[in-house]
């Protein structure tokens, strides 16, 4: 016979399990990091974990614990300096494929295109990273990211408009007439 306390954390496994990919997505956007990354998930599955009991049947789980792990990352990484070894297979996915279709210079390209959006996303204010990484990144629904970020829905569409626009904008100069 299982316990009640046995029950919960199969719930719990059932439910977050799922959303680890996701989470350790979300949060190598935020700590640029792919250690303070794990550290980042680990501590807010052992969090959620703990407040597991706290939380409602039938809600949203997944805004749950996402709220969980932007909330650890605020209170706990905002005073982190960030520091990292930037390796080339950070910037040019494809170089390392066999795919005869992508030539080095596609590769090359790829990996300064995705360099150029990644320095972007980094010069927006964090309000509006956020909700472009939550929305377009994690694919959540705006009442989701409203739940995440404890913000009405009107501010998470507004605040994605902007965000949009200012990307438009930053990368504009480096896209040029390709983008």
């Amino acid at each position: 016979m299982m316990t009640a306390e046995g029950r919960l954390k199969e719930s719990f496994q059932d439910l977050a399990v799922p959303l680890i990919a996701a989470l350790y997505n979300h949060a190598r956007w935020l700590v640029q990091d792919a250690v303070e990354a794990e550290d980042l998930v680990q501590e807010t599955l052992v969090k959620a974990l703990r407040a597991f009991d706290s939380f409602t049947p039938g809600t949203n789980f997944k805004a749950w614990i996402f709220r969980i792990l932007r909330n650890t990352f605020l209170t706990s990484r905002t005073a982190i300096a960030n520091v990292r070894t930037v390796f080339l297979e950070d910037h040019a996915p494809g170089l390392e494929t066999a795919d005869p279709a992508i030539t080095p210079e596609t590769a090359l390209i790829r990996g300064d295109d995705r360099a150029a959006l990644e320095r972007a996303l980094e010069q927006l204010a964090p309000h509006l990273r956020d909700v472009i990484l939550l929305c377009d990144l994690e694919e959540l629904k705006y009442r989701e990211i409203a739940a995440i970020l404890d913000v009405p829905i009107g501010t998470v569409m507004s605040r994605l408009a902007r965000a949009r626009q200012s990307l438009r904008q930053i990368l504009a100069s480096h896209f040029g007439g390709r983008g």
